[in-house]
Order: C-alpha cells, then structure tokens, then sequence
C-alpha cells in the first residue's frame, strides 16, 4: 500500500500529465491552424472504435448540434475528415479520418512521439506492467466520471 505522500505525488503529477496533454492539444492545434476543439473532435474520430457521427462527436465534446455540424465542417473543408455512410446503418452517416489528416497530425506528433517511445523503452517489463495498469485504472475512473455525466443527462437529473 502506497504512503499518503507518495499517493498525493501520484495524484499531483497525473494532474500535471493531463494538464501536459492539453497543452500538447493547443500546440497541435496552433501547429496545423486548426481550433483546439477541432484538435479534440480528429482525436476522437481517429481513436474510436465505434464509428462516430456529428450528434455523438458533439455530444463527446459538450456541444450543442449547430456548433459540432460547424466544427464538422471546418474538419470537411480542411481536408481532415470525411462522412461516409454508416457500415451498420445506411441512414446514418459516419466521421472518418482521411490519410490527409492522418498524416498531418502524425508528421505534427512525430517528435514528442518519438520522445514518448524512448521514455517507454526505457521501462523494464516490470515497470512497464505497473504503468500500463495504472493507466489503463486511471482512465476506466475518468470515463466512468464523464459517463455519470451522461446518465444525469439522459434521466433529465
């Protein structure tokens, strides 16, 4: 069992981790010319693994219907996405990522990736495993937060 300090450190420099990661986000945003909500909205259609639409993707972000047909839009025009026809359900249409955009955002992240896979390598396996499964804890109690969220929402709390 970790120590009260240790655990506030954990805590403090995960908080520090995040707060890296959406500094990373307005860097790639300002990189590719693009908002940081555009950032956000490639990021999840590129990482689903359930095709996502405009409704979905602006419910992700927390914004209303208008506002994510706009930010589609801009992601259309800039060449970063694509609609295509749900593969399930011809009625609906789907967001995909292009190769254009794809290959946009890598060539961007390309660097402090780079970085990030000599940091990895360093691990033993060890240390590896116990990482991995703090990560993989951490993000199960933040998507379980943001889907309280949700579920408030859909009982109209």
């Amino acid at each position: 069992m970790v120590d009260e300090r240790t655990g506030r450190a954990v805590g403090l420099e995960l908080r520090r981790v995040l707060q890296a990661g959406r500094e990373m986000q307005a860097a790639l945003a300002r990189r590719l010319g693009v908002r940081v909500t555009d950032v956000q909205a490639m990021d999840h259609v590129a990482a689903t693994d359930e095709p996502v639409g405009t409704v979905e993707l602006g419910d992700r972000l927390g914004m209303r219907s208008a506002s994510a047909a706009a930010l589609v839009g801009r992601l259309i025009e800039a060449g970063h996405v694509v609609r295509e026809p749900h593969p399930a359900d011809r009625r609906r249409v789907v967001l995909t990522p292009t190769v254009h955009g794809r290959a946009e955002v890598r060539d961007q992240l390309a660097p402090m990736l780079d970085e990030l896979t000599a940091v990895i390598s360093r691990l033993d396996d060890s240390e590896a495993a116990t990482v991995l499964w703090f990560l993989q804890q951490a993000g199960a109690v933040m998507r379980s937060y943001a889907a309280l969220d949700t579920d408030e929402a859909d009982r109209g709390d």
